[in-house]
C-alpha cells in the first residue's frame, strides 16, 4: 500500500487500488481524520474511548464483517475489561438482523446491565446503533428521548450518530474494495432479528418535537428540514466551529449546526463529501454520482436526501423522467440504459445489510464502461449515503415548506 491508513488495512487494498484511491485525497485523508475524530477525540466527554470502540465492534459484527470486528476487538481490548468485550460479542448474537426494513422490530439490549454490568448510557447506545444500522426510517423523537434520559449529553448523542454512520461508511467502502481487489467475499444467510412493535422509548424534557408537514412520499421538490435536539446557538460558536462548516453561510442551517457540536467530526465528514462528488479529475460522471446517492436515499428511505439529490442529478445532465419514476416507482424501476442500471443495482448492494455487493457487480459496472477509478467513485458515493441518510433520519424529520404544500 503506498500509504497504510484503516479503510486500506481492513480491505487489504492492493497498490494499485490504494494510488487509484488517492486520486480522490482529501475523501482518503478525511476519512481517516473522521475515524480520529470520532474514536481518538481530544474530549470524548460523556461518550468513552471505551464505549466508542464497544459500539464499533458492535457494528461491525451485526454488519457481518468479521475482519472489521477482530479490528475493533483488538483495539477494545486495550481500553475495556474481558467481561465488557464479551458483553458486546452476546449483543452482537443478539442484534445479528437484516436491512434496511422499517416498521417494527426493535431490538434493544437492557438484560445486558445486569449481565454484563453495563451502564444505561451504554445499552441505549447499542439500542441507537441497531436501530441505525438496520432501519434507521424508524427513528422518532422517541429514540432521541431514550439516549437523554439515559444520560448522553447532545454532545455525546451527536458525536454517537456521527460515529455510527461514520461505520456505516467505512464498512461498506472496506467491503468494495475488498470485491474489486477480486477478494469476492460471500455474502453471509442472515435473518431478520425479531424485536418489539413498540420500545417504549418517549421523547424527554429536552427532545425537540417541530411541528412539521411530513412529505409521506419521495417528492421531486426542495424540502425543509426540522431537528430532535437542539443545534448549537450562533452565539456559542467559536473559530473552530465556524472553520468546520467549510462554507460559512451554513450557519444559517440548523442541520449544520446541529452536527457543529462535533466540529472536528464535522469538517472531517464534510470535506470527504466534498471530494467524493465534486473530485471530476476522471472517474464517474456527477450525475451518476449523485445517482447513487438517490438510489441509496430512496432504498433507506430518507425523503430529505433524496429530494436534493434528485435535482443534483438533473442539473448535472441526469434524465428528469427517469429520476422522478425512481422517486415514484421505487428502486426496482427501470433507469433506461445498461449504466444506470449497473450503478443502481451496485448502490442497493451496498446498501443492503448483509452487504450484497459482489463480483457480479463490478463485471457489470465494467461492462456498462466504468473505469476502475470510476468504480471506486460509485463506491464511496453509494457508502457515503449510507452515512448521510442515517443523520438526517435520526436526528430529525423532513418537512415541506409553505409554497409545496
Amino acid at each position: 500500500m503506498t500509504q497504510t491508513n484503516i479503510i486500506d488495512l481492513l480491505a487489504e487494498t492492493p497498490d494499485d487500488l490504494a494510488q487509484l484511491r488517492r486520486q480522490r485525497p482529501d475523501a482518503t485523508a478525511n476519512a481517516e481524520r473522521s475515524f480520529a475524530a470520532l474514536f481518538e477525540p481530544e474530549d470524548p466527554k460523556d461518550l468513552p474511548v471505551a464505549w466508542r470502540y464497544g459500539i464499533a465492534l458492535f457494528v461491525a459484527g451485526i454488519s457481518y464483517q468479521d475482519r472489521a470486528a477482530a479490528f475493533y476487538a483488538d483495539v477494545l481490548s486495550d481500553e475495556a475489561s474481558d467481561d465488557f468485550i464479551a458483553g458486546v460479542k452476546t449483543a452482537i448474537a443478539r442484534g445479528a438482523s437484516r436491512g434496511p426494513y422499517a416498521s417494527g422490530d426493535f431490538v434493544t439490549f437492557a438484560e445486558l446491565g445486569a449481565e454484563h454490568g453495563f451502564a444505561d448510557a451504554f445499552i441505549a447506545a447499542l439500542d441507537f446503533a441497531h436501530l441505525l444500522t438496520f432501519h434507521p426510517k424508524d427513528a422518532t423523537p422517541a429514540a432521541i428521548g431514550h439516549l437523554q434520559e439515559s444520560g448522553l449529553s447532545d454532545d455525546a448523542i451527536v458525536s454517537l450518530a456521527q460515529l455510527i454512520s461514520f461505520l456505516a461508511f467505512q464498512l461498506r467502502v472496506v467491503h468494495g474494495l475488498r470485491v474489486l481487489a477480486g477478494h469476492a467475499p460471500e455474502t453471509p444467510a442472515a435473518q431478520r432479528a425479531g424485536g418489539a412493535a413498540d420500545p417504549g422509548w418517549k421523547p424527554g424534557p429536552r427532545t425537540l418535537q417541530p411541528e412539521v408537514v411530513h412529505p409521506g412520499k419521495f417528492v421531486n421538490h426542495s424540502l425543509g428540514w426540522k431537528p430532535w435536539l437542539a443545534d448549537l446557538p450562533k452565539e456559542e460558536f467559536t473559530d473552530v466551529h465556524r472553520d468546520a462548516l467549510i462554507k460559512e453561510e451554513r450557519i444559517g442551517s440548523e442541520y449544520f449546526r446541529l452536527l457543529a457540536r462535533d466540529p472536528a467530526a464535522l469538517k472531517a465528514r464534510t470535506l470527504t463529501d466534498l471530494d467524493i462528488f465534486y473530485n471530476t479529475d476522471g472517474g464517474l460522471g456527477r450525475a451518476e454520482r449523485e445517482l447513487a446517492a438517490t438510489v441509496v436515499s430512496r432504498y433507506n428511505g430518507c425523503e430529505y436526501c433524496a429530494s436534493v439529490h434528485q435535482a443534483r442529478t438533473k442539473e448535472e445532465g441526469g434524465d428528469a423522467t427517469i429520476v422522478d419514476t425512481l422517486l415514484e416507482e421505487g428502486v426496482a424501476a427501470d433507469l433506461g440504459s445498461p449504466l444506470w442500471n449497473a450503478l443502481r443495482d451496485a448502490a442497493l448492494a451496498l446498501t443492503s445489510t448483509p452487504f450484497e455487493f459482489g463480483a457480479h457487480h463490478v463485471d457489470a459496472l465494467r461492462g456498462a464502461g466504468v473505469s476502475e477509478l470510476g468504480i471506486i467513485d460509485a463506491i464511496n458515493s453509494s457508502a457515503f449515503f449510507n452515512w448521510a441518510n442515517r443523520l438526517m433520519l435520526t436526528l430529525g424529520t423532513p418537512d415541506v415548506p409553505k409554497r409545496f404544500r
